[in-house]
Order: structure tokens, then sequence, then C-alpha cells
């Protein structure tokens, strides 16, 4: 054989690994695991975290997985019960410590994307979820134009309960016969508008404003298309002034206000089988009602949010395709809708939506009528929720309709401000300042000297002196009790109670904190 020959079947050879060494090299970085995936077969040893009323079940799904799937793969997994509002802020305080399969709130996705807790699905991966679930929550999981974590539910959003026996069915679409029943009946309407912008928003949305954030790729909050300070969002407050003026108004989403002597409680799907328990037969639930001014209705809108599945990134290609075999497993039509019949959770699942059942369970038949006139709860700034819930309080106080729009005029400078912050600053957020992470004041920033910053606190006597170092504008985990090498016997160590990773202080006094990049000292003076 001439060299020529030789030379030509060496580089045949060579060719035909390079293919195969790229097909698998695709497969993973697909989270697919190639064309087989018999390549994933294995062992491994993970941690699950999701809410605790659904620790057993997930550990039956993942026992289910591991008898059925035909890929070799078995998982030893240590379920821990961690809730999805909390699961974010754990997995901020260290990444890499945190769980490899996780359940959260929608609203935490932002801060996950940008830390590097999730792992982006592949293209295979995003393809099934995109085809399968609802499109809100695909939306929900989605930064720039990857998609980083799993649909799970489509429930948590808001309607209204009532009694039956104080409330006529002809009057649940008014807010102001709602209103008057309550009145002429001494009971309470209860909606959670002076303490949560995510109600406060109802009265914006059904007079067609919006508040839509922009975030780029990593998470980062670029922009915001905000129109709650204009001639719609007047009208908007002066629905909400209806209520909020009436002397059996409540700021309360809790069931058990029913208990205390209300007829109306806007609430979600939670809160179903305790109102069940307490009114029986007299159980009502519908979607919001309207209300009317200058002779128009406004039907009152609503937040449409959801809980998602994330797996966090790891280093080996083959492990991490493994986990979102299991991840997409778990986040299936049939495991939706196993989560529906044990739970009551509401699938983001289309096929599973459509279900019978779920079709007649009345709490999620009067989110879904209510669905009609909801928004899809997208990422939103984190100080939002501490700037827009104080409307409020401020169209309560308001004498005229000069008073509402100042309402207005103060809740958009602080919208405005948001974009204007310097995070490369450093904030000490908490009790002291109300937990203002947008605070305009330079009482609680550090001084910087070059890699160590420095703030001198004054810490008041309060039920609960404690407070973490943020960014501002932003709720960052990773500056806080577990970082205090130095001054930990000024403060109280509240074990998994501290989810926040915060630093409470045991008494009050004037202390120093210094932070000089990766560890802070304390000491009182």
């Amino acid at each position: 054989m001439n060299i020529k020959k030789i030379l030509a079947l060496l580089l045949a050879v060579v060719m035909v690994f390079a293919m195969v060494a790229c097909s698998g090299k695709q497969g993973n970085t697909d989270n697919q695991g190639g064309e087989s995936g018999k390549e994933l077969a294995g062992t491994y040893d993970i941690v699950v975290w999701t809410g605790e009323n659904a620790v057993d079940l997930t550990k039956k799904q993942i026992e289910d997985y591991n008898k059925n799937n035909d890929l070799g793969i078995t998982f030893n997994a240590t379920v821990n019960p961690v809730s999805e509002a909390t699961a974010a802020d754990q997995m901020l305080v260290d990444v890499n410590a945190g769980a490899d399969i996780y359940c959260f709130a929608q609203d935490q996705f932002a801060r996950l994307v940008k830390a590097g807790a999730l792992d982006q699905l592949g293209e295979g991966a995003a393809k099934t979820v995109t085809e399968a679930d609802d499109p809100i929550v695909v939306a929900a999981g989605t930064a720039g134009s990857a998609l980083y974590a799993y649909p799970m539910t489509s429930d948590n959003g808001y309607f209204m309960y009532y009694d039956k026996s104080v409330i006529p069915e002809a009057d649940v679409d008014s807010m102001e016969k709602l209103i008057a029943d309550c009145e002429s009946a001494n009971k309470y309407f209860c909606m959670e508008t002076n303490t949560s912008a995510w109600y406060i928003a109802s009265f914006f949305f059904g007079t067609g404003c919006v508040s839509e954030w922009t975030t780029d790729d990593n998470g980062e909050f670029k922009s915001v298309n905000d129109t709650f300070n204009s001639p719609e969002g007047l009208i908007a407050v002066k629905g909400m002034k209806k209520l909020v003026d009436s002397p059996m108004y409540i700021s309360s989403s809790a069931a058990d206000e029913f208990a205390k002597g209300a007829a109306v409680v806007v609430t979600g799907t939670w809160a179903y089988e305790d109102i069940k328990s307490i009114l029986g037969d007299n159980l009502g639930a519908t979607d919001l009602p309207s209300f009317e001014v200058d002779g128009k209705e406004y039907h009152l809108g609503s937040f449409n949010g959801c809980k998602l599945m994330g797996v966090k990134p790891q280093s080996d290609a083959v492990r991490a395709a493994a986990l979102h075999k299991l991840a997409q497993y778990l986040t299936d039509e049939t495991r939706q809708l196993e989560r529906f019949e044990a739970l009551s959770w509401g699938p983001a699942n289309k096929n599973a939506q459509a279900n019978e059942a779920v079709q007649a369970n009345p709490g999620l038949a009067a989110l879904l009528k209510q669905n009609a006139y909801s928004r899809p709860q997208g990422q939103i700034h984190g100080s939002w929720w501490d700037i827009a819930k104080v409307i409020a309080d401020d169209v309560k106080a308001a004498k005229d309709d000069a008073g509402l729009q100042a309402a207005l005029d103060n809740y958009y400078g602080k919208i405005d401000a948001l974009f204007n912050l310097d995070t490369s600053k450093l904030l000490f957020v908490g009790a002291w300042n109300e937990w203002n992470n947008a605070d305009e004041a330079e009482t609680y920033y550090f001084t910087q000297d070059g890699n160590t910053f420095t703030l001198t606190l004054d810490v008041p006597e309060s039920d609960y002196m404690g407070g973490r170092i943020v960014s501002p504008g932003k709720w960052d985990t990773d500056k806080g009790f577990a970082q205090v090498t130095t001054g930990a016997e000024l403060i109280k160590d509240l074990g998994e109670e501290n989810s926040d990773n915060n630093i409470v202080f045991a008494e009050p006094g004037n202390y120093t904190v210094t932070w000089d990049g990766t560890a802070i000292t304390i000491v009182k003076n």
C-alpha cells in the first residue's frame, strides 16, 4: 500500500472518530443524552427540594422513574422540604451547596438566572416543554430567548370566595353591590390591597394599565413599560378608593377571615380547603367583580403566577443530562395530574388543564374563569413590590382627585428612580429602614475604601432587628449571617428559620459593619 493510501485511510478513521465524538457532545449539550440516552446509565446521588406537602409524592415519582426508565438510570434521591417561596433564597446563599433539582415560585426566576443557579434547557427539552405547556408559564421560565426552567403549575392566581348566605348570586359581578351587601350585613370585604402590590395590580389591570419589565439574558432588569400613572390609572385608583374607604373593608387574604365575620375574601386555590371547612355548603367561588367609574364598568384583573422546577448547573455534562431527564419526567402531564389529585395543584400542562376532574374543581374553575382577565406575572424588579404596595394607603388618604393623582405621581417617581440606582454601592437593608432596598437616603449605605465596605449603624429596638447587605434595588442573600466571621456573638443564630441569611442583632445599639468582599466583621461601639 503506497503512502497516499495509508494517509487517506488514516484520515477516514480520524473523521469517523471525530463524528462520533461530536455526536456525543451535541447530545449532552442538548440535555437529551444523545440519540439513545444509554450513555446516561448509572446511579446518581442527588438532592431535591420541594414544598413540604409534596415531599412524599415527589419521592414516589422519583421511584417510579427509577423503575420505569429504559436508560439504566437510578437516582438515589434525598428529597428535602423547602418552600417554593424561599428556595431561591437558600440557593443564592451558596449555589454549589444547593439542591440539584428544586421547585420555586416564578417571581424568583430572574435572581436565579443572574446567580447562575439554573441550567439552560437543551433544544429538545425546550421544544417538548414549549409544545406541551401553557405559554404563560413557559414565558415565566424564559430569560431573553433561552428557557431555564420546567413549568410545574399554573395556579398562583387569585379570585373571589364569598359566603352564599350573605351575598346573592346576582350581586357577585359588581364590587359596589358586594360592598353594600357587606355593609348591610355588618360583614367584612377582604382584599389585601394595603399590604400587597400583588392584589393592588387588579384595579390597574382592569382599566388596561400595564407594568411590563424587560430583562436581558442574564436576568438583569433593563427597562419597564409602566402605565399606572395615566388617565386609566386614575380611573383605577378611583375604583380602589370605593373599596378602601368602606368601613367593612379589611386588607387581608386569609381564609380564616370567614370565621371572623367576612362575607368576601379575595385569595387563591391554596385557601379552598380551609374556606370549605368554615363555610361548608355556603361556599361560593367565582371570578373577581367589576367596578364602575363615570358610568363605565371595569372588570378587576389579576396576576397569573406559577411554580417552576429548575436544574442546578453541573460540572459533569452526563450528570446534567440525567438530571434534565428526571426534571422533564417530574413535570410531564402524568406527574402534574398526580399533583393535582394529591395536592389540588393546578397543572401547567395544556392537556392536564383540560382534564375533566381539573375543570370540575371549584377553586380551579374560578381561577380559570378569572384567567380571562389576568396578566402573566413575568419578571418584576424586586423593589416594585414595596413601592407599589403603598398606593392603597395614599389612595385612602386622598381627599380628592388631585390627591389620587399625587398618589400616582409618588409611585411613578419611585419606579423611575429604580433605574438610576448605583448598584456598585452596598446597602444594609432591614428593619431599620423598613426593608427599603431602593432607599435613596445615605444613612444605610456603606462607604468604600478599595475592596472594603464599612457602615456605622444604629440598630433600634424592634421585634426583628435583622437585615442583610444588598446591592441597591436587589435582594441579594450572599452577604449576611453565614458570612459573619468576627462578632458572631453579637447576632442571633436562627437556624433553618433564617432562610434569607439575615444578620439579626441580639440587642439594639450602635455597630460598625465591615464587608471585605469575602467576610463580614461586626463590632459593637
